[in-house]
């Protein structure tokens, strides 16, 4: 394949977790990526671990909540690369407290990040794809935006914003080929959980590991997600197999949520 047919995927929230997982596997896939994360540093780890298996990766720090940086990205994608076919909106913070102490700031940050930076990524990204013709937006939605729950009143509305942000785009630029879906994760490995349990199980009165271990037992699959189940479900989101897909919240969790 030559680079002017090469697929280049865009991937937000790249440096760590979900995100770095994605960005590998699309390069494996054959993907130019073009990686952002607010971390410079860790950026940089990902984009090596690219170049290093043979890949192309342009690094495009920024956060994704500002609407000029984001233009500025979607402009520097296209200019050095020629082309965007795929958007994975993964870029998302948490906050874990109780409602009645959860701060107007606190729930505005989750707000600002999950869903402003899908809401300007998809609309940016999206404006190329509909001059290209084509494309496929992908969003980070969770199992908290199909049921809400304790101590997460800011990220669980946030997901569920998500979900309503992915059909109404969808809805808006599937005729015109670009199809918009997301992925619906579960308990997986990574630092937000980590974050997660620390603060439940202490709440809990449990030793750091409690609160995982509890709720861990209750996925059918009788294992914690890793990273590379979600990218498993997004590569596949990403690929043609997926053309006749859209508007769809797809949950990749081990059977904890089957709504």
């Amino acid at each position: 394949m030559s680079d002017q047919e090469t697929r280049v995927a865009w991937v937000t929230g790249a440096g760590r977790g979900i995100g770095r997982a994605i960005a590998l596997r699309l390069a494996a896939d054959g993907f130019a990526l073009a990686i952002n994360d607010i971390d410079s540093e860790t950026l940089a780890e990902v984009r090596a671990a690219i170049e290093s298996g043979g890949g192309r990766a342009l690094a495009v720090p920024g956060d994704v909540a500002d609407e000029a940086v984001v233009g500025g990205m979607v402009a520097e994608i296209v200019g050095e690369m020629g082309r965007l076919d795929v958007l994975v909106a993964n870029a998302g913070i948490i906050h874990i407290a109780p409602l009645l102490e959860t701060g107007a700031d606190d729930f505005e940050r989750i707000h600002r990040v999950n869903v402003r930076g899908v809401f300007l990524c998809g609309r940016e990204a999206g404006r190329h794809m509909v001059g290209q013709g084509s494309g496929k937006i992908i969003n980070a939605a969770s199992i908290a935006g199909r049921r809400g729950g304790d101590d997460q009143v800011a990220y669980s509305s946030s997901k569920f914003a998500v979900i309503g942000l992915t059909q109404c785009m969808a809805r808006e630029l599937s005729p015109r080929g670009v199809t918009v879906n997301a992925y619906c994760p579960g308990i997986v490995d990574t630092r937000m959980w980590d974050h997660i349990d620390t603060v439940r199980s202490a709440s809990m009165g449990l030793a750091k590991g409690g609160a995982r271990e509890a709720v861990v037992k209750t996925i059918p699959l009788g294992r914690q997600e890793e990273p590379e189940d979600v990218a498993n479900l997004v590569s596949f989101l990403a690929s043609p197999d997926s053309d006749y897909i859209t508007g769809q919240a797809i949950n990749v969790c081990g059977g904890i949520n089957m709504d």
